[in-house]
């Protein structure tokens, strides 16, 4: 079993490598955002890409998305400390969604990432992180509030906070899946 040290120093390494990486940055702009948290954590969000604070900071859910997210996970007794926090794509792809060719990529880097941390369980926060992690086919719309359990790992989808935060039926929706998030946590 790793130190958390180990797994700080490993997730250090892949943000080099993220830094380094001209296909991660090809057609984006901004610092990288790599992604932060605890390297313990057993519990890994998982967005899409940055936004323009965030490329800004290189800290990812700096935003209004983040004041969100915080807020949440304050409702079902979590610390941002308490988890990491990441998405497939690493780069700020301007206001535009990230293409399948960027998320394909970028989950390269991200599943290096999660076989590091080991997570019990990873919440997918939107279509991209699904489509990143459980592939196509699955939407957000349909299957939030749900796990679904593949190769030994907990996925828990729900939508991203952006979208909670411009549609109120959206949000209402994703303020009753943390609920049962916590159920599954304690669970």
């Amino acid at each position: 079993m790793m130190s958390l040290e180990d797994k700080q120093k490993k997730l250090e390494e892949i943000s080099q490598e993220i830094e380094r990486c001209g296909e991660c940055r090809m057609g984006k702009s901004g610092q990288a955002v790599p992604g932060e948290g605890n390297p313990g954590a057993r519990i890994v969000f998982v967005g899409e890409a940055p936004g323009r604070e965030e490329a800004k900071t290189g800290r990812p859910f700096v935003g209004r998305s983040g004041k969100y997210l915080v807020k949440l996970l304050t409702s079902i007794g979590l610390k941002r400390e308490d988890i990491f926090i990441t998405s497939p794509v690493k780069y700020f792809p301007g206001r535009r969604a990230p293409t399948a060719k960027e998320i394909e990529h970028g989950k390269i880097h991200l599943l290096k990432q999660l076989a590091i941390i080991q997570p019990k369980i990873i919440i997918l926060l939107g279509n991209v992180a699904i489509r990143a992690l459980l592939g196509g086919g699955i939407s957000v719309s349909q299957k939030h509030g749900q796990i679904i359990k593949k190769e030994g790992v907990l996925y828990f989808l729900t939508f991203h906070p952006a979208a909670a935060i411009r549609f109120p039926q959206t949000r209402l929706s994703m303020e009753k899946d943390f609920q049962k998030l916590t159920q599954k946590i304690k669970g």
